[in-house]
């Protein structure tokens, strides 16, 4: 049997009396540092993760993402499937006591033929029946099948609040960077409608030099196709704003509705040039992805085991106790009992081909978990480089970008007053006011960069899920009143049972709802905790 796989004696005991392998947390490959450690920018020690957009300092923003913490459905959704998991482990530890108990009971009446053979005897042609009955039948645990089973069990409910961790933190960064989208194109419109206000009266200079024939009507014509070219950014720049604002309604799990009318305008979200990401190795804790890959290979692991048992015996009692009576009167008497228990096995001992190739169907199927895990680790690296690269190029490419802009306010104010007096023709302003339109917008998107360069990094190292082992809070109104950051170290992982999760409520969420306290105000929508027994 050892050379057909089978767990050897040794091992058996060791495993304390269980087959398969028992479980071992896989290596995981990650770097020693990170590629711009050298930079000053880059800080080494522990992040603060639990509520890390609170480092833009921007109330719209926390109240928008405390809505969407307390409304969002693929949040609720993802609470779902942990309960799923935990009723379904509760079936699993079921299995390891009897599994089959029923209670059977009956009342016939009964007539015998005196034309059937041997019935020459027969005392009662006519006669009652009454039977009643317990019946057990019980696989022992003997080779850990069942444990096995539970263990898998656990790692899945381990595997779904991680699950429910990750789509957190994913929506979390994903409220956020929808909310410097909103605020860096309502910056780019501005812009725009800024420089078609500064093109409008270039406009009248033109018109007001070419009613004194000064010019010919070719610089009329340049300054009005200018001016059309500027004014025709607004409605494309209102394109992706609009698709931003009904990303943050979806996130917020409300029906599509004018945010501009709740969130008002506002600056791009800006933070300290600095960030905190503690070491590479980090991630394996702090990432619920990661933590949720190293589950699964657990769970994996233990349904070897599960799979292992098939290849032995299976060794059971099985059992009944009953009693019968013709007269319901002596049913409950002793002389009415009757039973049986006893061992039992079955070994399917001509089935270890297919047996043998279950085994090593599930031992792919941990190899291939593991090298997943393996690469969700090697990603989670890759995406933090991401995040940080933009984050730190991008503040490079603003201070660049804002020199530039300044050198062309200066050159359109001086190109202006030159025209005036004839000392430069028209194609020169228009040039230079186009350069202005083109570096004012680059330098908004640039903005926009570092702040959702900064995001990423949040979003990379598994930041907020931690707000989770807090007390629930409602939905606040927008924007509310300016709310502190916190500096809380964040915490291990939590047990299933400190999750809450919001129960379904009976129509949309209003996204406003009348609360005065951000933290004391009326819950549209009630947080369920779970809890394991």
């Amino acid at each position: 049997m050892a050379t057909c796989g089978c767990t050897s004696m040794r091992d058996y005991v060791h495993n304390g009396f269980k087959v398969g392998p028992n479980y071992n947390k896989p290596v995981a490959p990650v770097a020693a540092d990170w590629i711009d450690a050298a930079d000053v920018r880059i800080r080494e020690e522990s992040p603060h993760l639990e509520r890390w957009w609170t480092v833009f300092n921007d109330p719209a923003l926390d109240a928008l993402i405390n809505n969407a913490v307390n409304q969002n459905l693929s949040l609720r959704e993802a609470g779902f499937r942990v309960m799923r998991a935990r009723a379904v482990r509760a079936v699993t530890v079921g299995e390891f006591f009897p599994q089959q108990q029923d209670v059977a009971g009956g009342y016939s009446r009964n007539a015998m033929s005196n034309q059937a053979a041997n019935t020459g005897f027969l005392q009662d042609r006519f006669f009652d029946q009454y039977e009643g009955g317990f019946n057990l039948g019980w696989e022992l645990d003997f080779w850990g099948r069942y444990r096995r089973a539970i263990e898998a069990a656990d790692a899945d409910l381990d595997a779904s609040v991680e699950n429910y961790d990750d789509v957190l933190v994913t929506m979390l960064a994903d409220v956020a960077a929808a909310y410097v989208e909103v605020r860096t194109f309502q910056k780019q419109i501005e812009l725009v409608r800024a420089n078609a206000t500064l093109q409008t009266e270039t406009l009248k200079i033109v018109s007001a030099k070419f009613s004194g024939g000064m010019v010919s009507e070719l610089d009329v014509d340049q300054a009005k196709s200018n001016l059309a070219q500027t004014q025709a950014l607004e409605p494309q720049l209102e394109i992706p704003l609009r698709q931003a604002e009904l990303r943050l309604c979806i996130l917020m799990g409300i029906p599509p509705t004018d945010l501009d009318r709740m969130i008002g305008k506002g600056a791009i979200p800006t933070a300290a040039p600095s960030v905190a990401v503690g070491i590479p190795a980090s991630l394996l804790t702090q990432r619920p992805d990661v933590r949720r890959a190293e589950r699964e290979v657990a769970a994996q692991s233990a349904r070897v085991g599960v799979a292992e048992s098939d290849l032995y015996p299976h060794i059971g009692i099985t059992g009944a106790v009953g009693v019968s009576s013709k007269e319901f009167s002596n049913l409950f008497t002793s002389d009415a009992l009757q039973g049986t228990i006893g061992p039992s096995f079955q070994w399917n001992v001509l089935n270890y081909g297919r047996l043998l190739n279950a085994v090593r169907a599930q031992d792919a199927r941990l190899a291939e978990l593991i090298a997943f895990y393996q690469n969700t680790v090697l990603k989670a690296n890759a995406e933090v480089e991401s995040g940080l690269v933009q984050f730190l190029r991008s503040q490079e490419q603003a201070r660049f970008l804002n020199e530039s802009v300044d050198a062309s306010v200066r050159a359109t104010n001086v190109s202006l007053k030159q025209y005036e007096f004839g000392m430069i023709d028209f194609n020169r302003v228009v040039l230079i006011e186009q350069n202005l339109v083109q570096q004012q917008d680059l330098y908004a998107q640039a903005e926009g960069d570092i702040a959702l360069g900064l995001i990423e990094v949040y979003r990379a190292l598994g930041g907020g899920w931690q707000i989770r082992l807090e007390a629930s809070q409602g939905p606040v109104a927008l924007p509310p009143v300016d709310a502190a950051g916190s500096d809380r170290a964040p915490e291990e992982p939590a047990h299933p049972e400190n999750l809450p999760l919001p129960a379904p409520g009976p129509g949309p969420v209003v996204p406003t709802p009348p609360a005065a306290d951000s933290r004391g105000g009326p819950s549209l929508v009630q947080p369920v905790a779970l809890e394991l027994e």
